[in-house]
């Protein structure tokens, strides 16, 4: 079977992890793969280095045609027997070319409970019928698709991100390194935040989050909050931290490729989204036995499974009072939800088990 994944870029996010996984899995099974991408620059890719990354150029409306024509040659050249396409703006582009070049199977997943409005909401809708499967990420987001329209009743599938758990076993720092090459002593307290830095992320959230528990409790002072990610709001998010005085405290790391030991060194891991499609660094912080501190918002409280906290999204305050139930948890309490959060990911969200649900829908 040949396979080639559409997808709308191969930014740092999580969506392109996604993909870039099952290419690697599919590849590894025998299957005949190429991820096609529609714009930006390459920042995940396949471990594979056999798999090919085809760039279609879609920088601006203005090259549509010259994509499509790219596109196509592709599909004539490879001819895949299922064209997976994944993020709003490949699945639309995926579809609308169906009409004009025809391909056996295309499958659709959306990676949000929203993924850009009114406008795009109604081109899912009124392209639905051209895509043979449409999926999202969690049943949150299934659900919220068809409350928007994107999708009729019923009209939408199911299949969680997989996570790669190998990449979790054998840290190639211990904890103690990572924390010294972040200048920390062993009495500081570690936080971690992993995404982009953009408003979905709702990082002022979190900045205010740390100024009340400052503010409320001179102790910590010893407490230090990392967020790795780039992105649009990255000035303003500095000028943020300049404001509200916590340069002590909150440090931007920009794009790392350690997560999995800054995870693993980490106290607590904190996700302080507005909205999420699923939450894949949520699963990957439960990975590393992390504790994980989350917002309620999309499908994260089904990545979290019943470990860890949840708190409403949007509400500092209560952001903070978790934070510090969490510090001061007793030591046992807390290595007993991280043990049974990892137990979950294995249980729910292992790669192995989400590959075996895609190639089933391929094949059928």
């Amino acid at each position: 079977m040949k396979i080639l994944y559409l997808i709308t870029g191969l930014g740092g996010g999580g969506a392109e992890k996604v993909v870039a996984d099952l290419a690697d899995q599919m590849f590894q099974r025998g299957y005949q793969v190429k991820i096609a991408y529609l714009k930006g620059e390459v920042v995940v890719r396949p471990e594979n280095r056999e798999i090919e990354l085809v760039y279609l150029g879609l920088e601006s409306v203005k090259n549509s045609k010259s994509v499509y024509k790219k596109y196509k040659e592709l599909l004539q050249k490879f001819q895949p027997d299922v064209v997976h396409a994944h993020m709003v703006h490949a699945n639309i582009f995926a579809r609308i070319s169906r009409i004009f070049f025809p391909v056996p199977k295309l499958i659709c997943t959306a990676h949000s409970n929203n993924e850009g409005g009114k406008g795009r909401m109604f081109a899912y809708r009124l392209t639905h019928h051209l895509s043979d499967l449409t999926t999202n990420v969690s049943q949150s987001a299934s659900q919220s698709f068809e409350a928007l329209g994107a999708v009729p009743k019923n009209g939408i599938t199911t299949v969680y991100n997989g996570i790669n758990l190998n990449r979790f076993h054998s840290p190639e720092q211990t904890d103690h390194e990572m924390r010294l090459s972040l200048g920390l002593l062993d009495s500081d307290v570690m936080l971690l935040a992993v995404g982009r830095l953009h408003e979905a992320k709702d990082y002022p959230n979190l900045f205010n989050a740390i100024e009340i528990l400052l503010k409320n409790n001179i102790e910590y002072k010893h407490l230090h909050l990392y967020v790795v990610g780039d992105g649009d709001l990255k000035l303003e998010l500095e000028q943020l931290i300049i404001d509200k005085e916590l340069k002590n405290q909150v440090h931007l790391l920009g794009r790392r490729n350690d997560i999995p030991q800054l995870m693993s060194a980490a106290d607590i891991f904190i996700l302080s989204s507005s909205f999420e499609g699923f939450g894949l660094v949520v699963a990957e912080a439960m990975a590393c036995e992390t504790y994980v501190v989350a917002t309620d918002c999309g499908g994260v409280k089904e990545v979290m499974g019943g470990f860890g906290t949840l708190v409403p999204k949007s509400d500092s305050k209560l952001l903070a009072e978790a934070i510090e139930q969490v510090l001061q948890l007793d030591s046992s309490e807390k290595d007993n939800n991280c043990i049974g959060a990892l137990q979950y990911v294995k249980n729910t969200l292992a790669l192995d088990n989400i590959v075996g649900q895609w190639i089933e829908i391929y094949e059928s």
